[in-house]
């Protein structure tokens, strides 16, 4: 079960929710860029049945009130993908990782874990990196867009991160390819990050249950990985 609070951060009222007691380690959950829905509370409300105290901001606060995008249409109508998007244009790297003080400050002084899935996955490494002494372990299941040819692409911050770090990557996945793999295993290595990569066999955007390659052999191994993470960083 989850309670509804708001978190006031520098742009403006998020609202949020918690599963969990409050006694319990704490997580971050950032959702993917499907939006807030019913799915994204099935994976807080799984994790916090493992003893967590979880958090679960709506990234995308700035929207307003709406209403998600079905996952079945989205990954199958480009006219449905394109309009929604472009809805989360102003929704940038920049704005997403200045609300995340807001929501470390909310969860208090000790570290936490965080997570995210797709675009969640690549904020929750980018956390790691801006907030490396708050977060203890950070994990990303198919994240996409960490190596781009841009000058401040997000992997080239990760030599600053000093959680653990896990990351679920695809067999089918554009946005994260082989190279790119490497090229984010080349750069944790050599800043002496402890991290493991995993490919998994299966289609970018598989945990979450309502999307159209839900793969619930790899959302189970996820759990796995998961919970192992967060016990061995955050004390239980």
């Amino acid at each position: 079960m989850s309670t509804r609070i708001t978190i006031q951060t520098e742009d403006g009222v998020a609202p949020a929710f918690v599963f969990g007691a409050k006694a319990a380690p704490r997580v971050l959950l950032l959702i993917d860029g499907i939006g807030m829905r019913a799915a994204m509370h099935a994976l807080a409300e799984r994790l916090s049945s493992e003893g967590f105290h979880v958090l679960m901001p709506d990234l995308f606060h700035r929207l307003g009130a709406y209403t998600a995008p079905d996952p079945r249409v989205l990954f199958s109508d480009p006219e449905v993908r394109a309009a929604w998007f472009a809805r989360l244009k102003g929704t940038t790297a920049d704005v997403l990782l200045r609300d995340i003080g807001a929501y470390l400050e909310h969860l208090g002084p000790a570290e936490v874990g965080v997570t995210g899935y797709c675009m969640g996955g690549r904020l929750a490494l980018s956390a790691a990196a801006t907030y490396p002494d708050r977060i203890a372990a950070a994990a990303a299941y198919h994240p996409g867009g960490l190596v781009t040819d841009a000058a401040d692409s997000p992997h080239l911050t990760y030599d600053r991160i000093k959680a653990g770090v896990y990351i679920g990557a695809a067999t089918d996945d554009p946005g994260f390819t082989d190279a790119q793999q490497k090229a984010v295993a080349d750069l944790l290595a050599g800043a002496g990050v402890c991290h493991t990569i995993d490919v998994y066999p299966a289609r970018h955007g598989w945990v979450p249950a309502d999307t159209p390659v839900h793969d619930e052999a790899c959302a189970a191994r996820h759990w796995e990985t998961l919970i192992a993470l967060f016990r061995r960083a955050l004390s239980t």
